[in-house]
C-alpha cells in the first residue's frame, strides 16, 4: 500500500497544479467546454486522491486483498480518466475522448472492489 499511497500524494500534487494551471494558464487560450473538461478532470482526480489515501489508512486496521485492488484500480482509473481528459483539453485531439470510459470503468471497479473488502470484512 506505500506506492498506492505515494501515487495519492503524487495524484494530489499534481491534480491542485493542473486546476491551478487550467484556471490561470489556460482560461483564455481554452475554449470554455475545452476548460470544462479539464476541470472534470481535476476533479476526479483530487477525489481519488484522497480517496486512495482513505484506502491506505482503511489497510491499517484490516487485510483484504479487495483493498489493495481497489487502490490499483483507482490509480490506473485516475490516470486513464483525467489523463486522457487532460490530453483531450489541451489537444483538441478526439483520439483521447475514447480512453476516458476506460479509466472510468477503472474508477468505478475500485470502488466496487471496496465494497467486497467491506462486505468480506468485519470492520
Amino acid at each position: 500500500m506505500r506506492i498506492i499511497l505515494m501515487l495519492s500524494a503524487l495524484y494530489g500534487a499534481t491534480g491542485v497544479a493542473m486546476g491551478a494551471f487550467a484556471a490561470h494558464g489556460l482560461k483564455k487560450v481554452l475554449s470554455a467546454e475545452m476548460l470544462a473538461v479539464m476541470e472534470t478532470g481535476v476533479r476526479y482526480q483530487l477525489i481519488h486522491a484522497l480517496a486512495m489515501m482513505g484506502l491506505v489508512v482503511l489497510a491499517g486496521r484490516m487485510t483484504s486483498p479487495w483493498l489493495s485492488a481497489a487502490g490499483w484500480l483507482m490509480a490506473a482509473g485516475v490516470l486513464l480518466f483525467s489523463g486522457s481528459l487532460y490530453l483531450l483539453g489541451l489537444t483538441g485531439i478526439k483520439f483521447f475522448g475514447p480512453i476516458t470510459p476506460l479509466g472510468g470503468l477503472c474508477l468505478i471497479l475500485g470502488w466496487l472492489a471496496l465494497l467486497v473488502a467491506a462486505l468480506k470484512e468485519n470492520v
